[in-house]
């Protein structure tokens, strides 16, 4: 069986493997870069329970294990490690310290209780976990193109997916994968797709080797009124990773052409000199934006798509996409291979719960 996969982020690129692992002929396409988008520039951040209480709960809960094993099997590749993740609050007043957190912290900075544990919350680095991810797919003979996907083909009948036209040429397949995260929304041209958006986020990433082995969620003021809610990620490389502030530019139709803009990236250096002047005055690496794909329920968008056989879409997963990854790929490598998962209940993710865009077969 041979499956076209459009997408390099990481579930298209958890999709190959798994499907790989199985024997299946895979070919990615990318049109930019593999990890090139969010995959690249997120936290990295994993969470046993934190979907607790939503349809997710499955799907996150075999992740967070799946990411256990992967990298007991693959030690040493992705900076897996377990960690503490605490709350922390900017107050008037000085707050509490807590054991394990970093020395930069402002003295207002108020320790809020810890909201996981190394046994519930971890850590990767995006980009290494992705391009690991398809190296190991690669490793099995899947194969990775670069060029711009442009439509589907069809059977005589229109009933049926035959490939995936990339820069004019058809790339047969006997199944195809929409996994172009945020990008995905242009397949709705070519296939009976929901509404996927792209939540665009800006990030900082500092040199801080003496930072603790601690994530946080804080609490703080935003620039321009209102609260923040930065995430502050610690990595093993000894650098540390912020986000915050989400804006609402438009998606541009390459990924290659997403550029942070240094207005945000200041809104957030002002924001992180609030609760962490220390860490403010560490260099920075790099910053950088991404958009996450969102649907309008929240809830992913895992399995067949309506009237054209042999067509699938995984995308829309949010915050969370990084985490629920390794899932997504199990389930749908099994979905496609055997007709359903046994791992993951995917009825909840099914694209036809929402309504279509559009379906204009091309």
């Amino acid at each position: 069986m041979r499956v076209v996969i459009c997408g390099g982020g990481v579930i298209g690129a958890c999709t190959a493997r798994f499907l790989a692992l199985r024997g299946c002929e895979v070919v990615v396409v990318e049109r930019h870069r593999v990890a090139g988008a969010a995959s690249g520039k997120s936290g990295g951040f994993l969470a046993l329970d934190w979907c607790d209480g939503s349809p997710l709960r499955p799907l996150a809960r075999r992740s967070f294990a799946l990411h256990a094993e992967l990298a007991a099997a693959f030690p040493d590749r992705w900076g897996y490690r377990r960690l503490p993740t605490a709350a922390v609050t900017l107050t008037r007043k000085a707050g509490r310290a807590a054991p394990g957190l970093p020395g930069w912290l402002a003295p207002e900075a108020r320790f809020g209780g810890w909201l996981g544990t190394p046994e519930t919350t971890a850590q990767v680095d995006p980009e290494a976990f992705t391009t690991s991810m398809m190296d190991l797919a690669r490793e099995r003979g899947a194969r990775l193109v670069q060029g711009v996907v442009q439509g589907i083909g069809r059977s005589a009948d229109g009933g049926r997916a035959t490939g995936v036209v990339v820069d004019g040429e058809v790339l047969a397949a006997d199944a195809v994968v929409i996994a172009m995260g945020p990008w995905s929304v242009l397949a709705a041209a070519w296939l009976a797709l929901p509404a996927v958006h792209g939540l665009e986020g800006h990030s900082l990433v500092f040199d801080d080797p003496g930072a603790a082995a601690a994530a946080l969620f804080v609490d703080c003021p935003a620039p321009g009124g209102g609260q923040g809610a930065p995430e502050v990620i610690p990595r093993p490389d000894g650098t540390t990773y912020v986000c915050g502030l989400p804006s609402r530019r438009p998606l541009p139709e390459d990924p290659a052409a997403v550029v942070a803009d240094e207005r945000f990236l200041e809104q957030l250096r002002q924001m992180i000199r609030g609760f962490a002047p220390g860490l403010a005055a560490a260099p920075v690496r790099h910053g950088g934006a991404c958009f996450r794909p969102v649907t309008e329920d929240g809830l992913p968008l895992i399995g067949p798509v309506a009237g054209l056989e042999g067509a699938f879409v995984a995308t829309g997963h949010s915050v969370w996409g990084m985490l629920n990854g390794p899932a997504t790929g199990e389930a749908l490598a099994a979905l496609i291979m055997d007709g359903a998962s046994a791992t993951v209940d995917l009825a909840p993710f099914d694209p036809a719960r929402l309504p279509a865009l559009a379906v204009q077969a091309t």
